[in-house]
């Protein structure tokens, strides 16, 4: 404690000897040479660091040397250019976008109430999109409760595209089966048919097509060219064979085309007791102008039919297109004239009831003229409404045989049929999920040699509706709507005096039969389980009416079926 004292003593004076007072003291008295005053010390000096000086961790004791690596550098000598003008950009190349599995290959399998079976597939070779292959079958069948009232339906089809730099080559072969039964009954006399007789009809067709690609060229060539050939036969003697050659050049000349069509259809038909060769050749030269919104085909349809018979005809073919407002509405018209070649096979595909020994012959539209408008209403709306009127010779026409009721001939209007007729169709699409198309036909049918035009309804309506509720739920309906039509049943043997056949009409030997229309009206839903696997239903005939198209044939009542689809 002393030690202290001296040293805070020595320090004052020390201080003192500079002119620095730490604290006023009295002076002291001259007395003995000894210090004897007391210091007294208000507060002792606390130093205070600033906050940003304090170190917050421990220091690094590691002493670690840094390594340096050694380089050499080597300089070069370049010019510096000075490039004041904008470079172009040069863009990034896109990386391939990914390709995603393809699954439009499928096979389908269902059943149902009625018989009904159902076994779809469709498979298609490679993603090539310049070479193309694939094969498509099908088999429907089903089973009323009529007695032998049974169908199926078979399909075979084998196709090929190849896709060159200059022109298109297509192929196609073909198989179709139909098995029937004549099961046809009268609700007068149901015991006329005990044991109905079976029907089978077969199909081959082999088809090449060869078809030159577009190209903006002004003056550019174009060509197309195909051979169909086909054979056909029933269960009984029928057949039928056809070979038809089909070629198209067109020259383009700035807005103008000079072109030719061309067809040679060679066909022969034999039965029991018929046999008709029905060969035609068709030239159809033309000159097209289209500029502008127009577009005129003016030319001639010369035609030569030989074989059986023999006769050249010369008709107008005339055509024009006019554009009003673009994409929303255009005026077309059109008159024509043509031989229409009737084959076996066009008649057991509308009507597969037929008699044996069933007679063929041309028949001649004579004069065609209709015209109508067409066009959009914006995205998702398309119209087009048309009138005709035709004239045509030798209209063919079904009628039940008198021998076998439940089976039919062709007979053909020896006069001049007229029809008068509209036609519109409409397609309403809101969106991607709802969808509306109608197709009207109204007909008028002044017959010529005949009473009527028989199983020529005035009035055919056909509508469809779709609707995607979401991702995997999806709904459709259907609805067809028939006018009533007429029937000529013979009362006594409509041969001719002579014995041959088709019969001059006589109305003492016939009497004609009312068909009544009918609404058939289906819905149908399709649901999708996964990428791969869907479920769907069917339903037809929903109002289960017990309806006929022809003649005492009923068609099949309410009607019920479902199954899976697996694409791959």
């Amino acid at each position: 404690m002393r030690f202290n004292k001296t040293t805070y003593i020595t320090l004052g004076l020390l201080l003192g000897a500079f002119g620095l007072h730490a604290q006023d003291v009295k002076p002291p008295e001259k007395t003995e040479k000894t210090l004897s005053e007391e210091i007294e010390i208000i507060r002792p000096y606390k130093p205070v660091l600033a906050e940003a000086v304090k170190l917050r961790r421990s220091p690094d004791l590691d002493n670690l040397k840094t390594y340096r690596a050694k380089f050499n550098y080597q300089l070069t000598d370049r010019k510096l250019e000075l490039n004041t003008d904008i470079q172009k950009l040069q863009a990034q190349k896109v990386a391939d976008e990914r390709q995603a599995p393809l699954t439009n290959n499928y096979v389908k399998g269902g059943a149902g109430n009625l018989g009904t079976t159902l076994a779809e597939a469709y498979i298609a070779m490679g993603q090539d999109p310049a070479l193309q292959t694939g094969v498509f079958f099908r088999h429907f069948s089903n089973e009323g409760k009529l007695n032998k009232q049974n169908e199926n339906k078979q399909q075979l089809s084998v196709f090929a595209r190849s896709i060159g730099e200059n022109n298109t080559l297509n192929g196609k072969l073909n198989y179709q089966r139909h098995g029937l039964y004549f099961y046809g009954i009268d609700d007068n006399n149901p015991t006329l048919n005990p044991n109905p007789a079976k029907q089978t009809l077969n199909f081959f067709e082999l088809e090449g097509e060869a078809i030159s690609k577009f190209t903006p060229d002004p003056d550019a060539f174009s060509y197309a060219a195909k051979v169909n050939g086909y054979f056909f036969s029933d269960k009984y003697s029928a057949k039928e064979k056809a070979l038809t050659l089909t070629g198209y050049l067109n020259k383009r000349i700035s807005s103008f085309n000079l072109g030719l069509a061309a067809s040679a259809e060679f066909g022969n038909t034999k039965d029991v007791n018929t046999s008709v060769s029905n060969h035609l050749l068709r030239l159809n030269p033309y000159i097209k102008l289209q500029a502008g919104g127009v577009k005129i085909i003016a030319g001639a349809n010369i035609t030569q039919e030989f074989g059986s018979n023999s006769t050249t005809r010369f008709f107008p073919a005339v055509t024009a297109d006019f554009t009003l407002i673009p994409d929303f509405l255009q005026i077309f018209g059109e008159i024509k004239g043509d031989v229409n070649r009737n084959t076996l096979k066009d008649l057991t595909d509308e009507n597969p009831f037929l008699n044996q020994d069933i007679f063929i012959k041309n028949s001649v539209e004579k004069l065609s003229i209709s015209g109508g408008i067409k066009g959009t209403g914006g995205p998702g709306f398309g119209y087009k409404a048309r009138f005709y009127s035709k004239e045509i010779t030798d209209m063919p026409l079904f009628v039940n045989s008198f021998g076998s009721f439940n089976k039919f001939d062709v007979i053909y209007d020896f006069g001049k049929t007229k029809i008068l007729g509209l036609e519109g169709e409409l397609t309403v699409q809101v969106s991607d999920n709802l969808k509306w198309t109608a197709k009207l036909n109204m007909e008028d049918y002044k017959a010529g040699a005949e009473k009527e035009s028989y199983f020529k309804p005035q009035l055919r309506l056909t509508s469809n509706f779709s609707y995607v509720f979401n991702k995997k739920l999806t709904f459709d309906a259907s609805v067809a709507v028939q006018d009533d039509s007429k029937a000529k049943v013979f009362i006594a043997n409509p041969l001719n005096p002579d014995g041959t056949y088709p019969p001059v009409p006589n109305y003492d030997n016939e009497t004609i039969v009312n068909i009544k229309g009918f609404v058939d009206l289906g819905v149908g839903a399709s649901y999708k389980i996964n990428n791969k696997v869907s479920a769907f239903a069917r339903a037809n005939n929903i109002l289960n009416t017990n309806y006929s198209k022809f003649l005492y044939y009923r068609q099949n009542g309410f009607n019920i079926f479902g199954g899976l689809t697996y694409s791959f």
